[in-house]
């Protein structure tokens, strides 16, 4: 994962971040570890604990930050249950 915490944190860095300072909404189209990579930067997680971390796949995820570019808070869009079921299928990849 830490070759994709580097590339796309440089992206967030270098394109990302200037658009949010600008006022502008931003919409990041990502998938798996670069996801989580940004969930990690973005909420100051650690190595340890970005593994409990279940992402699910295809779900809108909205983040409000502050003025530091840190998040304050998040949540899914949708159905809570659909969500949770779509957590757990993440958590349990290569399980079987």
């Amino acid at each position: 994962m830490l070759i994709t915490l580097n590339f796309f944190l440089t992206f967030f860095e270098q394109v990302i971040k200037k658009d949010i300072l600008a006022n502008k909404s931003v919409l990041i189209a990502a998938h798996g570890n670069s996801l989580r990579a940004l969930f990690k930067y973005l909420n100051d997680i650690s190595d340890e604990d970005i593994i409990n971390v279940n992402i699910p796949t295809g779900v809108p995820l909205v983040m409000e930050l502050n003025e530091d570019l840190k998040a304050i808070s998040h949540h899914y869009l949708g159905d809570p249950e659909e969500i949770q079921a779509k957590m757990d299928a993440v958590k349990n990849q290569g399980k079987k």
